[in-house]
């Protein structure tokens, strides 16, 4: 059982690298401060190219967007989303369709007021401030109400967010109940930094983070994959994200770090 008052306590803290403007830090944004710079750096520095897993992660995103436009699903919930740059879901979804609803959810402060402001003259989208560990606080929302049609396939958007909660908060537990809230025809998209292929940068990567707001956890592909439950997994299935449908002129571009599992699976229905 997650303590939600545990989860309502996360104060804004600049003095220390989080997960949100790290990422954004990778990907080239203007959303992050001299810590997150410094920690791209450090990385760099013991991983070199360790930038493109997280620019192949924001590439898996965008694939799972256009796959799921391209099948009718035109509602987005993004857990743990991090600041809306650098070819964010709804910047994905606007090029190809002015029918679409992103509700984006984080629930570091500074991460959602950047991100309200990116989002003032976008009202197909809004963020919320709330921890995803907390379905009720996200799902009952109001903007959850006002944006999202759950009685209408959702693609739930899992991406790079799962492996920043402990055993202890019951990831797969947490999951089930997002996946119960959505209607047939829903997709779920994961992916989660994983051992198997690349233990010694999986393990770095772990290390680096324990120094972060947000330390997180590689897990196993086996465990990921048990994530989606009953939900069927789409052709081509799951695996390291930059083997999921790439992109033709990438289809034989071969990575430097494995560490990255994914896919995305639909509901049943």
């Amino acid at each position: 059982m997650v303590d939600t008052q545990r989860l309502m306590s996360r104060k804004m803290d600049i003095d220390r690298p989080c997960a949100a403007r790290i990422y954004d830090a990778f990907l080239g944004g203007s959303h992050n401060f001299g810590v997150e710079r410094r920690f791209v750096e450090r990385a760099e520095a013991e991983l070199p190219g360790i930038t493109e897993v997280y620019r192949d992660n924001r590439a898996f995103v965008r694939r799972a967007v256009e796959y799921l436009l391209a099948h009718g699903v035109h509602q987005f919930l993004d857990l743990g989303s991090g600041i809306p740059t650098i070819g964010h879901v709804h910047e994905v979804a606007r090029r190809r369709t002015s029918e679409f609803r992103v509700l984006y959810v984080d629930n570091e402060p500074l991460t959602v007021a950047h991100s309200r402001s990116l989002l003032d003259d976008e009202p197909r989208a809004a963020i919320i401030e709330a921890d995803c560990r907390d379905p009720e606080s996200v799902l009952r929302s109001p903007e959850a109400e006002a944006l999202i049609d759950f009685d209408r396939p959702v693609a739930l958007l899992m991406s790079a967010v799962l492996h920043f909660v402990p055993d202890r908060d019951s990831p797969a537990a947490l999951v089930e109940t997002y996946r119960k809230a959505l209607a047939p025809d829903s997709h779920l998209a994961i992916t989660h930094l994983t051992a198997d292929h690349d233990p010694a940068t999986a393990g770095t990567m772990e290390r680096f983070y324990a120094e972060t707001a947000d330390p997180l956890v590689a897990r196993s592909a086996r465990w990921i994959d048990a994530l989606f439950g009953d939900f069927e997994v789409v052709p081509q299935g799951t695996s390291h994200v930059t083997d999921w449908r790439p992109d033709p002129d990438q289809a034989s571009a071969v990575p430097r770090y494995r560490v990255v599992h994914g896919g995305l699976a639909r509901k049943p229905g």
